[in-house]
């Protein structure tokens, strides 16, 4: 029975052929490279190096950087070109290993690259011989003999070339030139240069040598042709002759010629600058081309390369160049032939790759694709190493062919390290398909599935890897998996079943290598998930450590029987030896019988297999004359690879060994070859090893030549990994990577170095061209004496100038986008993501990763669309881990709130996050990087941008349970680390816990003491306790250890009863504690633990306070007594008293910045005292605060010491104390108390906490407004404790749950502006500079758009019913319900006057301004003059949905039956159209583009347009039976050419009025509300989820679309119920009202047009980003209303008040203002939009 998860057989989907053998592990059906597409595309560039070294140059600089890029924007792979003639100096041209190197690379080239393969640029010069570095003994014993036939001096030949007896056959080799030329890599020796030129006469003397008597032996006949072109043609041909000679049509698509002649080039042979374009030799003295080279270039350039053109299509460029008269081939007539190469060359490169090159975003967007690949490419890579033919591969084979009876279980490998069990299971996972059709048929189809457990990520964790073993047996086995089971158990059941499926058909065979590689989690070492009892079809191989986590020994006890059991052990010396043999032989190689001798001594220490391949490396090197000894061979595994790391470093350089080998070591995947390449080009370290001798060049890179010398000593240790496209150097054997790790990443310095430069490349910091600067030391400080009279400074930036060089290291976006208009179609940065976050946590690059990772946009959306969204949210947790910024911990709570959402639409990520983000981002600053981000990235992907939100923060504060019983809590404390705290319990328990991970840290038991108070020392060095036996106990605070114990005594007691500890108070390095009703303080040193001496005061103490330096103590007592002693010396300074001397002093408050001191008594009394002169204090403020209020229960300074905040049980006082006044005061409501407030960090807010409530309070300090209550779910709230250190408040509930909040999130939430009441109307200026909203209140809110802010209210009389606004925004009409019209001044909230008498339905302004409409329901509605007040004229007429036409001069609305046209002018009906077949008019809407156009529709079905100027019908459309009988909304677009009518469902009607043609469009959702921009370009619309029930309750989202296409291209959700929708004139910003009377405003941004609006940068929230820690808010201004009013409206009369400012016109004065008809100027425009004449209504009709 099918679990969870799975299903019914489905069919298979077409997958392409590769894809389908490799997820059945066949091997042999796959390319070598694994990666459908190829995985690089690599380019050979051959060419003589002297004669092309600019344009090698040029195209170095130019041109490869641009095809990098290319490549990695449009395939996700990447581009190298191999030139090995680059960097290398011209001696070592001629090297026969460089040769051999090049033709070995060539053939790399040809075989593996994904696109163009081969390019070759031909000039005048055919290059010289080469050298051959190994010679057969007898063929060149024959080449000696001819030699010496022909009288040639044959000393140097035999001195430069020794015999070898180890070679098979016997050979000649040439020995190294540093043998002989003792001071060739001498950098210091001066006889450097003169030994290159006696090796460079040597080489000329040996070619000489082999050319003459190589053509003798041709020309008697005693070498063939093809023996004796090896040694007289050049490079240059060979690699021609090997890339193009033998080649098919297709593949020589792939390959480029360029070919460069020089005309007339023999006149300027004697130039000496022409030697370097052509071949010269000296004829009796003189400079000749030489004859034999240009025969040779003649017959490959013009023989040999065009005859392959003929046969195939091979591109050749023929470019001819004329040389200078006199200068012959200058570098100007080069530099303009480089030119045209570029461009030619990058022009062709794009083509071939375009034909040749696939994008492939299979691997991008199936991970189990990727997964499976990985392995594969392993399971090749180990396999090509496995050397041993060996019994326990037939053990194996045998084990995968039984099948005939008894039961099966699983066969096991076991062995120690070294042994070779992952070479040997990677050798059956090739062999075993091909085994089981051996012995089934060919037409069986078996399924291999592999996993090098611990390898990848998703083979390392049980859940992972038994997901990818289900998904892929249920692709082979064609079983469909609607769901995976979250649970294991379920999954393992799943995983079971799948087994089931195999068939004799189809069987199946499962490798798990390296089960001890498992990581712990689900006990999956326990393996109780592995299935012991198999169906007969199924095989499951594993392998495991002898002795590690025990799972051997957990096999042995489910697998009971013995032949289930394989275990690898050392083979013994013979059999190694045998081995070596073979493989010496392979290579043509053997050993001596001298030297078998110390091989065979080795092997009788060693016989791991590792060990056997180590010795080859190492013996295959030797040559026969060379002297072995018993030190020679190491005798270990790991002294091996240290001796094979040595030799490496001997060849390419320790320091770049070194950091080449750290780099891939230490990079958490391992590196691709052109990242090394790119890296090693930043070291500088590196590069100054490079550079002793020689010239630095630009671009400063690495020799491609020393990269290869690398991979071909390390071939088989160093192996490719494939990753998503990528082929990356990984180490094959976990002892490689330790030693690398200990030789090259022990010194800490050289780790951080190294992991910063890892980070800054993958970072992209020396991209685009950016210059690094190269610091060579010892030219550094050359320059630095050379220039004493110069400055440091100045010295420094001439030295920067002259020693910045481009690296050429790439661009890292997180994505490549193949096309800038379609973001959505990319191919991803894979090893960015995986890298970057490593290395900038181990090289503490803080700001880094704020704004490198977790805080760019790019980075989260890129996780978001390729479904990463949980390693994103666990990248974000590692970077808190790390830095512990609070800013991480809200965005990591944020993306899990909007989780469901961007999962869903990727798009909305930017606009999800600036709603939450923008109320936040002055108290949580680091967010600005993130919004800036959002605006510049984010309307790739959605066009709305969110200006302002009102959106509530959400916040949930950390909790931690302090007590698990009854035990009450007696004191809590803050530390400097923001998650760790420290409690006291009543029963005496000290505990220090981790907040976060709910973690007890340490822990202090006092159970004999009762805990009375506990305090730390400002460094937290020491925790002092006090405790009920009147002592004081002083902790070591780190180490939780007692340090000492003090008593504390004090005088007598009245009653003559013992006294307790009343209190105590802590400076750096005192204690100062007394005793109750005592005058003495006592005074302990907390270093030493005793006591020093007492302060005798003059009355009870009642409270303590030190001075910041620890100078003073300041002594509060009874009868508002303060005595001031210094604390060094114990000496009484002064004493103060208050005039209101009838309390005691409970607080004092020491001002550092104005040197005050504050005493506050316990009944709210305050005195100032100014301590300048310390011993005689000057009273500067004294005043009773008290006034019937309760008694003071805290205090708090602000930060700055400008305000003073004073709790009361029943008030709240904030008090500036630059001025000591009482600036705000707050009362709390009746029967009810405050516990305690504390401040925000800029004031703006206070937080308080209610008796017998358990919530926390936000109240803004301005308005008094409570802007939340944060209910505390654990009970009521019996403390508050501010932290200062991270401004954090911890509240401690009588449950005793901790909750710590973070106040900088709390003071978050009064940055919103809202009314409390639902925004039902919002009035928008012309300008878009500010907002009206209309709320249901006696107010109208002026909110100032780019802030958001509330700038001014306008009271009324009455409620608020209508408003309107005048087009400038200057004016404002507004209606009450008490028959009040209001015209208000916007600027200076003057109410100009008041007009009274009717109650108002509606409000019109017409388009110029001057006039308002204002219609009635009871009575008559008015035309009045809005300038004046003074009626034009009366409206008898009862109008619904009343408009004006853009031209001012009729009011158009309709009845019941009829639509009218009521003149402005006249209140005369003019114009109307009736309906006499009893239907009604449903709607009517105006033509904005043509106002003498109406468009209306009826109850019969249609839609009718109407022209004001003939008085007819022009068209007419018939609509579909009941279509509008849920007619919801009806636009129309300013051309008048659609119509939008929704019915309150989830769709769109789009009506072209021209045809008649309806269109449904689906929208997300129910539409609730929509709204046509004025251009008609967007539809702007709110809609309701169908039910959906999310987790944040957003049920509305605000949608922008695009009516060209119909394609939705914004989406934002809203957090709370809008109630109004209104879309500006000018731009296409949008303001939603809503519920709670707040507005959000919104810009649509489409990516279409050129670029952001300016608007977005000039808005509140994008003003916070620069740098401005916190706007200030304007203070709200209130207007109010006349009392009186101006005039008073009567039935067809008006009257004014005599004191009214409003004056009757003189005559004439009106008619300047009255509305006048104007020439239709939009007929004529509106008949070339629609036809409407009569041929077409009748036509319609």
């Amino acid at each position: 029975m099918w679990p969870s998860g799975a299903s019914s057989r489905a069919p298979c989907p077409r997958d392409s052929a590769i894809r389908r053998a490799a997820f059945a592990g066949n091997l042999s059906a796959m390319p070598p490279h694994l990666v459908p597409t190829g995985k690089i595309v690599r380019v050979f560039i051959s060419a003589n190096p002297e004669d092309t070294e600019a344009e090698r140059n040029a195209l170095r600089e130019q041109v490869y950087p641009k095809l990098r890029e290319f490549c990695r924007e449009n395939y996700g792979m990447e581009f190298q070109a191999i030139d090995l003639y680059w960097g290398i100096p011209g001696e070592e041209w001629d090297s026969p290993d460089l040769q051999r190197t090049r033709m070995r690379l060539l053939e790399e080239c040809l075989k593996t690259s994904a696109g163009p393969c081969f390019v070759g640029l031909l000039g005048e010069k055919y290059g010289t011989i080469r050298i051959p570095g190994e010679v057969e003994s007898s063929e060149f014993e024959m080449i000696l003999d001819a030699a010496i036939e022909a009288k040639l001096d044959t000393r140097t030949l035999e001195e430069w070339y020794c015999r070898d007896e180890n070679a098979v056959p016997p050979a000649y080799y040439l020995k190294p030139k540093s043998e002989l030329l003792k001071n060739y890599h001498n950098p210091v020796d001066t006889s450097t240069n003169s030994a290159n030129e006696k090796w460079h006469t040597i080489v000329e003397e040996i070619k000489n040598i082999f050319n003459t008597a190589v053509k003798l032996l041709h020309e008697k006949g005693k070498m063939k042709s093809s023996q004796a072109k090896r040694y007289l043609s050049s490079a240059l041909e060979d690699e021609f002759d090997f890339a193009l000679g033998k080649q098919t049509a297709a593949f020589l698509k792939k390959c480029v010629c360029y070919i460069r002649k020089i005309s007339n080039i023999e006149r300027h042979v004697k130039i000496p600058e022409m030697s370097k374009y052509t071949d010269v030799i000296q004829v009796e003295g003189k400079p000749v081309r030489d004859p034999e080279a240009l025969e040779k270039m003649v017959k490959l350039r013009d023989e040999f390369v065009p005859m392959i053109v003929a046969s195939s299509n091979l591109r050749v460029y023929t470019s001819v160049t004329h040389c200078d008269m006199k200068l012959g081939y200058s570098e100007e007539v080069e530099n303009h032939y480089v030119e045209g190469l570029c461009k030619q060359f990058y022009e062709d490169m794009v083509d071939i790759i375009q034909a040749t090159v696939q994008q492939n975003f299979e691997t991008e967007t199936d991970a189990l694709y990727d997964e499976i690949l990985q392995h594969l490419s392993l399971c090749r890579t180990y396999s090509s190493f496995y050397e041993y033919r060996c019994e326990s591969l037939s053990l194996v084979h045998k084990y995968i062919q039984r099948s005939k009876s008894g039961h099966i279980y699983p066969l096991v490998i076991s062995g120690g390290p070294c042994t070779g069990k992952t070479l040997l299971l990677a050798e059956v996972a090739k062999k075993a398909c091909s085994w089981l059709q051996e012995e089934m048929g060919p037409e069986s189809d078996p399924v291999v599935i592999v996993r090098f457990i611990g390898s990848t990520e998703m083979s390392s964790e049980l859940s992972c890897l038994l997901q990818s073993l289900s998904e892929q047996l249920a692709f082979n086995y064609r079983c469909l998996l609607q769901s995976i089971p979250k649970k294991i158990v379920d999954l393992r059941e799943l995983f079971l079943n799948l087994l089931n499926e195999s068939s004799y058909h189809k069987p199946l065979v499962l490798v798990l290598d390296s089960l001890e590689q498992l990581t712990d989690s689900d006990d999956a070492r326990k393996l109780w998930w592995l299935p012991i009892h198999l169906p007969r079809t199924v095989r499951i191989i594993l392998s495991t450590l002898p002795n590690k986590h025990g799972i051997l020994q957990k096999l042995r006890c489910l697998i009971n029987s013995e032949d289930n059991y394989i275990e690898l052990i050392p083979r013994d010396r013979k059999m190694c030896s045998q081995i070596l043999k073979h493989q010496l032989l392979r290579v043509k190689r053997k050993v001596t019988s001298g030297q078998q001798i110390y091989v065979n001594e080795a092997f009788s220490r060693c016989t791991l297999p590792m060990f056997v391949n180590l010795t080859f490396r190492e013996v295959r090197n030797w040559r026969s004359h060379k002297d072995v000894d018993e030190s020679t061979l190491c005798v270990t595994v790991h002294e091996n690879i240290e001796q094979l790391f040595c030799s490496l470093e001997n060849k390419c350089g320790l320091r770049l060994v070194s950091r080449a080998l750290g780099y891939i070591t230490m990079a958490k995947t391992g590196l691709s070859e052109v990242e090394l390449e790119d890296i090693l080009a930043l070291d500088n370290n590196v590069m100054n090893e490079l550079l002793t001798n020689g010239k630095t060049l630009n671009p400063l890179r690495v020799p491609y030549t020393i990269i290869a010398q690398i991979k071909e000593d390390l071939t088989g240790y160093l192996v490719e990994r494939h990753i998503r496209n990528c082929t990356l150097f990984v180490w094959s054997n976990r002892h490689l990577h330790l030693i690398a790790q200990k030789l090259y990443l022990s010194n800490d310095d050289d780790l951080q170095e190294m992991h910063v430069n890892m980070a800054e490349y993958f970072l992209g910091a020396w991209s685009g061209g950016r210059k690094k600067s190269f610091y060579n030391d010892h030219h550094y400080f050359e320059n630095c004496i050379q220039n004493e009279h110069r400055g440091i400074r100045e010295n420094e930036i001439l030295y920067n100038d002259e020693n910045e060089f481009d690296r050429q290291a790439p661009e890292q976006p997180w994505a490549f986008q193949c096309n800038p208009l379609q973001p959505d179609i990319f191919f991803i940065n894979h090893r960015k993501m995986t890298e970057l976050l490593h290395h900038l946590t181990r090289c503490g690059m803080t700001d880094e990763i704020m704004s490198g990772i977790t805080m760019n946009f790019s980075w989260l959306y890129t996780m978001i669309k390729i479904g990463q969204f949980d390693r994103a949210l666990s990248d974000i947790e590692i970077a808190y881990n790390y830095s512990q910024e609070k800013e991480l911990k809200f965005l990591a709570s944020t993306l899990q709130s909007i989780k469901n959402k961007v999962l869903k639409n990727p798009g909305s990520l930017s606009a999800e996050l600036q709603q939450i983000l923008l109320p936040v981002v002055s108290s949580l600053p680091k967010f600005r990087n993130l919004l800036v981000e959002c605006d510049k990235d984010g309307p790739k992907y959605c066009s709305i941008v969110p200006l302002h939100s009102s959106m509530d923060v959400t916040y949930s504060p950390e909790r931690i349970s302090l007590s698990s019983s009854s035990l009450h809590v007696t004191e809590v404390l803050s530390t400097y680390s923001p998650n760790i705290i420290i409690s006291a319990l009543e029963n005496g328990t000290i505990s220090t816990w981790d907040v976060e991970t709910r973690q007890l840290l340490r822990q202090i038991t006092t159970t004999q003491f009762v805990i009375m108070g506990m305090k730390l020392t400002v460094d937290e060095k020491y925790l002092v306790v006090s405790t009920a036996k009147n002592t004081l106990l002083i902790y070591d605070n780190l180490n939780s250890c007692l340090l000492s114990e003090v008593e504390v005594k004090g005088s007598k007691s009245v009653g003559g009863g013992p006294n307790l500890i009343n209190g105590f108070t802590l400076s750096q390095t005192h204690a100062l504690a007394w005793l109750e009703a005592s005058k003495d303080v006592n005074v302990i040193d907390l270093l030493y633990g005793w006591p020093l001496y007492n302060f005798h005061c003059w009355y009870e103490v009642t409270c303590i306070q030190c001075s910041s330096d620890g100078l003073y103590a300041f002594c509060g007592q009874y009868l508002n007594t303060t005595t001031i002693f210094h604390l060094g010396t114990g000496e009484k300074l002064s004493t103060v008293t208050s005039e209101f001397s009838g309390g005691f002093v409970k607080y004092i408050l020491v001002l550092d910045t104005s040197q005050e001191v504050v005493m506050l008594d316990n009944e709210g009394s305050l005195s100032v005292w100014n301590i300048e002169e310390i011993s005689n204090p000057q009273l500067t403020e004294e005043f009773d605060c008290t006034k019937g209020d309760s008694d003071v229960i805290s205090t708090e300074l602000s930060e700055d010491q400008s305000a003073l905040l004073i709790c009361k049980a029943l008030s709240i006082e904030l008090l500036d104390t630059r001025m000591w006044k009482v600036s705000e005061k707050f009362r709390a409501k009746r029967n009810e108390k405050f516990i305690s407030a504390v401040l925000s960090r800029n004031c703006d807010c206070i937080i308080a906490s209610m008796e017998n409530t358990s919530s926390i309070f936000v109240w803004r300090r301005d308005t008094g407004q409570c802007m939340a209550s944060l209910p505390e779910i654990s009970g009521s709230i019996v403390k508050l404790v501010k932290s200062s250190h991270h401004n954090l408040l911890l509240s401690l509930s009588i449950s005793g749950v901790l909750s710590i909040w973070d106040i900088d999130i709390l003071t978050a939430m009064s940055n919103i502006d809202k009314t409390g009441r639902a925004v039902h109307t919002v009035l928008l200026s012309g300008r878009g500079d500010f907002i009206y909203s209309i709320d249901g209140s006696e107010y109208v809110q002026k909110w100032n758009f780019n802030t958001g802010f509330i700038e001014s209210a306008f009271k009324h009389e009455g409620v608020v019913e209508n408003g309107v606004l005048t087009a400038t925004g200057e004016l404002l009409v507004t209606s009450d319900d008490k028959c009040n019209q209001y015209v208000w001044h916007t600027s200076t909230g003057e109410n100009l006057f008041r007009i009274s008498g009717q109650r108002i339905s509606e409000l019109l302004v017409t388009h110029n301004d001057q006039f308002i409409v204002s219609l009635c329901e009871q009575n008559a509605s008015r035309v009045w003059r809005l300038a004046t007040g003074h009626k034009v004229c009366n409206i008898l007429a009862a109008l619904k949905n009343a408009l004006i036409t853009t031209a001012n001069t009729f009011l158009i609305g309709m009845t019941k039956n009829k639509l009218l046209a009521v003149s402005l002018w006249t209140g005369s009906i003019t114009k109307k159209y009736c309906l006499d077949d009893g239907s009604t008019i449903v709607n009517f809407r105006l033509i904005p583009d043509c106002p003498e156009f109406v468009v209306f529709m009826t109850s019969t079905e249609t839609v009718n347009i109407w022209s004001l100027a003939e008085e007819a019908i022009c068209r007419r459309v018939q609509l579909p039976c009941n279509f509008l009988r849920n007619l919801n909304d009806f636009e129309i677009s300013p051309n008048g050419k659609l119509g939008i009518i929704t019915h309150g469902d989830e769709k769109f009607n789009v009506l072209d009025l021209h045809t008649g043609k309806l269109r449904v469009i689906h929208a997300s959702g129910i539409i609730w509300k929509q709204s046509l921009s004025c251009d008609g370009r967007y539809l702007v619309y709110i809609c309701f989820q169908n039910g959906e029930d999310d987790e944040d309750n957003s049920v509305s989202s605000l949608i922008v679309m695009r009516l060209a296409d119909g394609k939705s291209i914004g989406a934002c959700t809203l957090y709370k119920t809008p109630t109004f929708l209104a879309l500006s004139q000018r731009h296409l910003n949008i303001v939603v009202g809503f519920d709670d009377g707040s507005i959000g405003t919104y810009t649509v941004v489409d990516r279409v047009d050129a670029t952001l609006k300016i608007k977005i940068a000039t808005s509140n929230s994008r003003q916070i980003f620069n740098n401005k820690t916190h706007l200030h808010r304007p203070k709200c201004n209130n207007y109010i209303f006349k009392m009186a009013p101006d005039c008073l409206w009567r039935e067809s009369t008006e009257v004014f008040a005599r004191d009214s400012p409003i004056t009757v016109s003189e005559a004439g004065e009106g008619t300047e203002s009255t509305p006048t008809k104007k020439h239709n100027f939009c007929y004529e425009k509106m008949c070339s939009a629609i036809d409407c004449r009569g041929q077409s209504f009748a036509a319609n009709n």
